[in-house]
């Protein structure tokens, strides 16, 4: 077939690319095309920053996709991931066994977490291969994080609502799938956004954003919701605004032309964040932009002004352990009891006890990483689970990630990602370097086939898999453990305990002040 030239990204892609052949995990003797480093958006440099995204201009001839674009720059202090990173990083990748384009192969588009403020689609652990050998077409792409990605300015909106950019990006990374997926031999009307922690967070925001209707078709949540949680909901229109403003006094000339040019490197600097904070008061991320997100996520769904399409997801048992600097003073049972009073008021800490026990010191501890763990990812996964299946209109299916091995000896947050991609790489974020063994490549083989068999038909179900029934007012979630099981939550009555502070769906206001 000869290469077309002058046409957009994705036109007759098996010419218009140079892909690389990637082959699929151990027992998958299938073998796929990974096509990387596709532009799915002008780069946003120069006036463009702090813009929604524009189209990406066409190239002549064939473009080289053997390689990730560039990360986008990080905002975490001191990031030590591997890779190129800078401002013109708006790429995205594609892995696919489809031998024609015609085959309407199911679509999985992930979405990377890393708290809006890092992170890349070029992580090895997410390597699209093993899951496409399955018979999925897999995109990943990067986002704008940190200031470049949700900064918001009062003199900014008077050109467009500010605020979002990130999320802007992912709903045009969307809406290039739904244009161009064809040609790898996806299927348009058959998209399932998936992600883990902060991308678990934007599917939640997506889902309950008028503007991201009908550019995908099931979701999937790991360790995310709503970008809620330990210190409330996330930002409002104000304070966005108001931080915004800070930013810029802060930086001299105020103004968004001098903001403009000022250099990127010089301008990410000006805005580190770090695990000692939660970002979702401490750094530029999601607000209510009433453009992109029109209200608190949670009160959507609780209105019931949601998308209506299959949900699956979840959370891991110990979703604590990254986040350890942000947990309630835990250096005896006394000041962990203090610091609760105070956060969920005196009248409630009999009833806080009940569920979070500090007779010592040591189950205070234990108290208070469990605490951790639900405020910042548990509670909301569950709240997700139980206010999209209110409505009764799609299908919805919860899981507790509790598996643990040498390979994975903490079920902490991110653990459950190698599994999902079938890519097994090193469990680096709880330090461990333990290779895999077969009882670890097994609960890969599974998990990839309950994700692939629900973004092909909603449902995870399928032959020679346990069974895993839908989510009900039982509160059964899929226990994927040592032994996979259908069981009641067993974090059930702590996070009825912190859904009692919600109202209308939101979290207090107040916890903001929480240390």
């Amino acid at each position: 077939m000869p290469s077309r030239s002058r046409q957009p990204p994705g036109w007759n892609v098996w010419s218009a690319h140079k892909a690389a052949p990637c082959v699929a995990a151990r027992a998958m003797p299938a073998a796929c095309w990974a096509f990387k480093g596709i532009p799915y958006a002008a780069p946003p440099v120069g006036p463009l920053r702090w813009c929604a995204p524009q189209p990406p201009s066409p190239w002549d001839g064939v473009r080289d996709a053997l390689a990730f674009g560039a990360g986008c720059l990080s905002a975490l202090e001191n990031d030590q991931r591997p890779g190129p990173r800078d401002e013109d990083c708006l790429y995205l990748n594609v892995w696919t066994a489809a031998k024609h384009a015609d085959e309407k192969r199911p679509v999985m588009v992930w979405i990377h977490g890393g708290g809006f403020q890092f992170g890349s689609s070029a992580n090895p652990a997410t390597d699209g291969g093993a899951l496409a050998a399955k018979g999925v077409v897999v995109v990943s792409f990067n986002y704008r994080l940190g200031i470049f990605g949700f900064y918001a300015h009062p003199d900014l909106d008077t050109e467009a609502p500010s605020g979002n950019y990130g999320l802007q990006d992912q709903l045009m990374a969307l809406r290039w799938v739904k244009a161009n997926i064809a040609g790898f031999g996806g299927d348009p009307d058959n998209v399932t956004l998936f992600g883990e922690s902060a991308g678990a967070m934007a599917v939640g925001i997506l889902m309950a954003s008028p503007l991201a209707h009908g550019l995908f078709h099931k979701a999937i949540g790991q360790s995310g919701a709503f970008w809620d949680g330990k210190h409330g909901p996330l930002q409002g229109f104000e304070e966005a605004r108001a931080r915004g403003l800070a930013f810029a006094r802060q930086q001299g000339n105020g103004s968004i032309a001098a903001l403009r040019s000022m250099p990127a490197d010089r301008l990410n600097a000006a805005a580190p964040w770090s695990f000692r904070t939660s970002p979702v008061v401490t750094a530029f991320s999601p607000s209510i932009d009433h453009h992109v997100v029109p209200d608190v996520p949670a009160r959507r769904f609780l209105r019931g002004e949601q998308m209506h399409i299959p949900l699956l997801a979840g959370w891991n048992a110990a979703e604590e352990v990254p986040f350890a600097p942000q947990s309630l003073p835990d250096q005896s049972a006394k000041a962990f009891v203090a610091a609760a009073a105070e956060m969920f008021g005196k009248e409630r800490i009999a009833d806080f006890l009940k569920v979070y026990p500090a007779a010592t010191d040591v189950e205070a501890k234990a108290s208070a990483a469990a605490l951790n763990g639900d405020t910042v990812v548990g509670e909301q996964c569950w709240q997700w689970l139980r206010l999209h299946r209110r409505e009764g209109r799609a299908p919805v299916y919860g899981y507790h990630f509790s598996y643990t091995s040498r390979y994975t000896p903490i079920a902490s947050h991110v653990t459950d990602i190698p599994f999902v991609f079938g890519s097994l790489t090193p469990q680096q974020v709880i330090g461990s370097t333990t290779p895999p063994a077969e009882e670890d490549r097994a609960l890969a083989q599974t998990m990839m086939s309950y994700w692939v068999n629900f973004a092909a038909h909603g449902d995870p179900n399928g032959s020679g898999l346990p069974p895993w029934p839908a989510y009900d007012e039982n509160d059964v979630v899929q226990i994927l453990g040592t032994k996979i099981k259908a069981h009641r939550n067993p974090q059930a009555a702590r996070f009825r305990f912190l859904d009692s502070f919600r109202q209308d769906g939101i979290l207090p206001m107040r916890w903001r002040e929480v240390p």
